[in-house]
């Protein structure tokens, strides 16, 4: 158990935080899995540019690395090109 007050709030300032990442992470992923589920190229278009947003958005502050959004918004592209 901590013994300071600055590591007990640190410890309260870290589960917020970890809770907060794990939402934001969650709602991540399931955009992309129903992007990816998407057979409609006009819906997967529009679907896009929100998905986008939000990969930049957690990549920003760290929440996911950078260049996983980047890989990420690579290959939705490129599934989004293939539909026909």
């Amino acid at each position: 158990m901590a013994n300071h007050k600055s590591s007990l709030k640190r410890i309260r300032q870290e589960e917020k935080r970890r809770l907060h990442n794990r939402y934001y992470g969650k709602t991540m992923r399931n955009a992309v899995r129903k992007l990816r589920a998407t057979t409609d190229k006009a819906e997967a278009t529009a679907m896009l540019p929100l998905v986008a947003k939000m990969l930049d958005k957690l990549a920003k502050n760290n929440t996911i690395h950078k260049n996983k959004a980047n890989n990420l918004k690579s290959k939705l592209a490129l599934y989004i090109n293939k539909l026909a």
